[in-house]
């Protein structure tokens, strides 16, 4: 008699898994060298979400061999897992703590905004909506001027 075997979807995500044991026991991977992303995510939720993002996990990325030559990803969120993942670049003196609200509250922004399924199984997700509630965050103007001043820094 044959055995029947589960066959497991295969998805493209990547699951948000700690590698380091005491990383995971601690869960200290919000802590930066210069900013700690636990507090900014809760003050951002409670301030703009009502609270609503609730077990979201929020994180630096690993650091990366290369950098990028031609873009940089500021941060990611895996709806999935609720994880939120900040590049790693962003933990250094010259980046302003309130650049760092709006990369984070993009990011979050994404949980609550639905994606636009277009034809052929493609989606949008910085739709009208995402893009409007994007700019009545606080200092969107000024962030996207200093994005686009200082991305040359995080680029090679």
């Amino acid at each position: 008699m044959a055995k029947s075997k589960k066959t497991k979807k295969k998805t493209k995500r990547k699951l948000a898994h700690p590698k380091l044991p005491m990383q995971r026991q601690l869960n200290l991977l919000h802590e930066g060298t210069h900013f700690d992303l636990r507090p900014m995510f809760d003050n951002l939720n409670k301030r703009y979400f009502r609270g609503r993002l609730c077990r979201y996990k929020v994180m630096w990325g690993r650091r990366r061999k290369h950098r990028p030559k031609e873009y940089f990803i500021f941060g990611t969120i895996q709806e999935q897992d609720r994880v939120i993942r900040i590049n790693r670049a962003l933990d250094q003196p010259f980046v302003p703590a309130w650049f760092l609200r709006y990369v984070l509250y993009h990011e979050m922004l994404h949980s609550v905004v639905p994606d636009e399924m277009l034809s052929q199984g493609r989606r949008r997700v910085h739709t009208e909506e995402f893009n409007r509630r994007e700019r009545q965050f606080p200092g969107y103007r000024r962030a996207r001027r200093w994005e686009e001043q200082n991305l040359s820094r995080f680029l090679r």
